[in-house]
């Protein structure tokens, strides 16, 4: 857990090439995934380098804040989404007044963009077909027929005369060169796949590093476990008997939308964001729930309730809805799946979560600790409210009443009262 104060130092650091292209690459491409607060952190961030963009002078996390009209817990959500998509590093001396380094990383090509399976699936998902079409399309090279073209281009030595350059030869020239930070995921176990399919179907000497991880991030995005990965590898496996990766996107895509009813997934937090959390070294029973709720994310904390298998399709677009829709935060979203678990015979009934969910949205609960306060005070006001229904009860209410047959006198009186209504 890194705490940051408004009182703590920082400097800008750019070790590659920012230039105009890259504002229209973060705005289209990477601001419909991280959101509109994240990209203003990153163009915030870059404005603060000197002339020549290499690092910036030390600023205090407060004149951050007074900058950006932002609290600080949201400044740090968006710099962790900045980390989380490969545009920041960050690092860390602490001190009495801590000290942190920012690194601005550039953002991918348009072509190292599109064939990354975590960032194209989530940007065609928050933007719809149309408009990702649109997005590609736009950044396609123009393809110019140049047959009947003859090229007439001038050499460096058509130009310039030799000369001595011992001079120059004596300098340190630093190139700087486009870096961008990489997404790195691992959930599946790839010998026990590979193992699974017949070496006369496939050889394991065409797989490369690139493949690998490849099939770490199709893995992550889908949810993907090594049974359905196997089978959707066997089913992507070329001539040569190696792997073909656009027709492995392709199945995986179309796999995950049979399923889930046309739908593509999206990227969310895994687990509760570090700024959120409560800080560590309290060992009281219910700090080390906390922390339980806080490191396990929603689909694993889900698996646990079901032994360990998968959980139904309808309690997963549950989980899609609270943390997409109602924006709830993993640790919530553990501790309202539990209440609800315990309060309602272990059933996740849609309608009742959803009721419960938009009460602690409204309430703007995003700590666990705070989502559990909620939920034991809801559970008392429920108590307390069942204990009154039974106090007020009739004294006739649990009480079989015992039927006595009439005497002759009475049933006479009653049929005489009847003779009215005929």
């Amino acid at each position: 857990m890194h705490d940051v104060l408004p009182a703590d130092t920082y400097i800008v650091l750019n070790k590659t090439i920012l230039g105009d292209f890259d504002r229209k690459l973060l705005i289209l491409l990477y601001q419909p995934i991280i959101g509109s607060i994240a990209i203003s952190l990153y163009f915030t961030l870059w404005s603060y380098l000197d002339q020549a963009e290499t690092s910036s002078t030390e600023w205090t996390h407060h004149q951050l804040m007074t900058s950006m009209r932002m609290k600080l817990k949201e400044i740090i959500q968006a710099r962790e989404k900045l980390e989380a998509i490969g545009l920041m590093k960050t690092y860390q001396k602490k001190d009495n007044v801590n000290h942190y380094i920012y690194e601005l990383f550039s953002p991918l090509t348009p072509s190292e963009f599109v064939n990354n399976p975590i960032l194209s699936t989530t940007l065609y998902r928050n933007i719809g077909d149309s408009t990702y079409k649109k997005t590609i399309e736009y950044f396609k090279i123009a393809n110019v027929n140049q047959r009947e073209y003859e090229e007439i281009t001038r050499s460096f030595k058509d130009i310039f005369e030799s000369t001595n350059l011992s001079y120059i030869e004596q300098l340190e020239i630093e190139v700087k060169t486009k870096k961008s930070n990489t997404i790195e995921v691992e959930i599946l176990d790839l010998e026990t796949i590979f193992s699974m399919i017949p070496e006369d179907l496939f050889s394991k000497k065409t797989l490369t590093k690139e493949t690998r991880n490849l099939l770490q991030k199709l893995g992550f995005i889908y949810q993907f476990n090594e049974e359905q990965m196997c089978e959707l590898i066997r089913n992507s496996i070329n001539e040569r008997k190696s792997i073909d990766k656009q027709l492995l996107k392709n199945n995986c895509r179309k796999y995950f939308q049979f399923e889930n009813n046309g739908k593509l997934p999206s990227l969310i937090f895994r687990n509760q964001p570090e700024y959120l959390r409560k800080p560590v070294g309290d060992q009281s029973k219910k700090a080390k729930i906390i922390y339980q709720f806080e490191t396990t994310s929603p689909y694993d904390f889900l698996c646990s309730k079901y032994n360990g298998t998968r959980p139904p399709r309808s309690d997963l677009n549950l989980l899609e809805y609270l943390l997409l829709d109602m924006d709830l935060k993993p640790g919530v979203v553990n501790v309202l799946i539990d209440y609800v678990l315990k309060i309602n015979q272990n059933k996740l009934t849609k309608n009742f979560v959803e009721t419960i969910a938009s009460q602690w949205a409204k309430s703007k609960v995003e700590t666990v600790e705070n989502a559990m306060n909620l939920a034991e005070k809801e559970y008392k006001s429920r108590k307390n409210y069942t204990k009154k229904k039974e106090a007020i009860k009739p004294d006739w209410f649990d009480k079989e009443i015992e039927a006595k047959e009439a005497s002759i006198e009475k049933k006479k009186e009653m049929e005489q009262m009847l003779k009215v209504f005929k």
